[in-house]
């Protein structure tokens, strides 16, 4: 049976990656939030590490507050890069086999066309600049590791936009939603199941992948989708070509 750490397990994709568990009777997942453990903290991901000698990492731990990391990025910079950084070193010392979540914010939104594995990141926002050298990181440290970007992630889980746009269409709200801003949603159950059955099988080819549902939209294209999928009603959806962030998003943010 393959040992799995799961860390940032409190979060929407380690909700639906605790949801599918179950499922997989050949795998043996630690789930860890981060009151259970926090990657910043090296000598405690190195006890861990050595303590139940895991196959697989999967980390899902990341600080995501784009708008606060523009005003204290010294916080995104200690999850996003220096908390990697120390499972990539406890993960090659102990062999185990790491799985990182990353994004499409490594880019910067310029090009026209979707981006591929082999465009050279550009971040625009210090989110962005802390997951890409969290990625760095990695690929100098490890030799075996899956670094996944991945969109516009949304579950049923946890403050995102798919829950934002349903409690404000429940509390009769009138929605105005950027249409500034081109990406694909990705359903973060969609990203899980990817995820274990990768692990499950274990064909794990060392790289940077992208990972996304592929249905291209804007914000609001994708809050007018929300309604409909749940059949709200009484609601107003208002496109605006604006928006209000103080942290700089990219405005293609489509990854192939």
């Amino acid at each position: 049976m393959k040992k799995v750490l799961v860390t940032g397990a409190n979060g929407q994709l380690g909700q639906c990656l605790q949801n599918i568990a179950p499922l997989y009777k050949d795998l043996d997942f630690l789930f860890q939030s981060s009151k259970d453990l926090d990657i910043t903290n090296s000598v405690a991901v190195g006890l861990l590490f050595e303590k139940e000698q895991f196959n697989y990492c999967i980390n899902c731990a990341a600080y995501t507050n784009v708008e606060q990391a523009e005003k204290t990025p010294e916080i995104a910079f200690k999850v996003n890069a220096e908390g990697v950084r120390a499972l990539a070193l406890f993960s090659k010392k102990y062999n185990v086999s790491l799985i990182h979540i990353s994004t499409d914010y490594v880019f910067d939104g310029e090009k026209k066309e979707p981006y591929t594995v082999d465009d050279i990141p550009n971040p625009i926002n210090e989110y962005g600049k802390s997951k890409l050298l969290g990625e760095k990181y990695i690929q100098e440290i490890m030799e075996d590791y899956l670094i996944i970007r991945t969109s516009w992630l949304y579950s049923e889980f946890g403050k995102n936009f798919y829950t934002s746009i349903m409690k404000k269409a429940k509390e009769k709200q009138i929605l105005e939603v950027t249409n500034t801003e081109l990406g694909y949603p990705t359903n973060a159950l969609n990203l899980g199941r990817f995820i274990t059955q990768t692990v499950n099988i274990n064909k794990f080819k060392t790289g940077i992948y992208h990972f996304t549902d592929q249905i291209e939209m804007t914000w609001y294209d994708f809050a007018r989708q929300i309604i409909k999928a749940e059949k709200l009603t009484n609601e107003v959806v208002l496109p605006i070509n604006k928006t209000t962030y103080f942290a700089v998003r990219p405005k293609n943010s489509r990854i192939n």
